[in-house]
């Protein structure tokens, strides 16, 4: 949910205008919008890079994931395990656009960690791999819009490592 429906929201619940230090916030957040934006562009436009790029240094560091009996051994496992790349990107793309890290669990965080767990893969393993993700995605970003998406890919890292 974005700052703004965050305000309007709990503005209503206690049936009062936005304060002003709300205002504020949504303010800030509007100064910031063209930042997000370019991180969004350059983050959905290199994402093929990014993810390649990733899931290179997770084979390094961890050969044992693609070797006979790794949970990405397989061509079909491996293809599995590119496209988690991409939506865990476009997780973060979410985050960053709205400002919040809300979207990112609303949209499946819980669910996909079960779903992991399910499947015996290793969560120390996925949060390695978003860690590989991160580190090739601000990688293209200026140091401001790197320090700006960190937190997003941060969040979904310590939420992997918890399970």
């Amino acid at each position: 949910m974005s700052v703004v429906s965050q305000v309007i929201l709990k503005a209503d619940d206690d049936l009062r205008y936005p304060s002003a230090g709300e205002l504020k916030g949504i303010q800030a957040f509007f100064k910031t919008g063209e930042q997000r934006f370019r991180i969004v562009e350059t983050l959905t436009e290199n994402e093929k890079k990014i993810v390649a790029k990733a899931s290179q240094e997770l084979w390094k560091r961890r050969p044992e994931y693609i070797a006979a009996g790794g949970n990405a051994a397989g061509t079909r496992e491996r293809n599995q395990c590119l496209r988690d790349y991409t939506w865990y990107l476009r997780l973060v793309t979410y985050g960053v656009l709205s400002g919040d890290k809300e979207p990112i669990e609303s949209i499946g965080i819980i669910g996909a960690r079960e779903m992991y767990n399910a499947l015996n893969v290793p969560m120390v393993g996925m949060a390695e791999a978003i860690t590989c993700l991160k580190d090739a995605s601000l990688g293209l970003l200026s140091a401001e819009d790197a320090q700006e998406t960190a937190p997003y890919f941060d969040y979904i890292i310590q939420e992997m490592a918890s399970a």
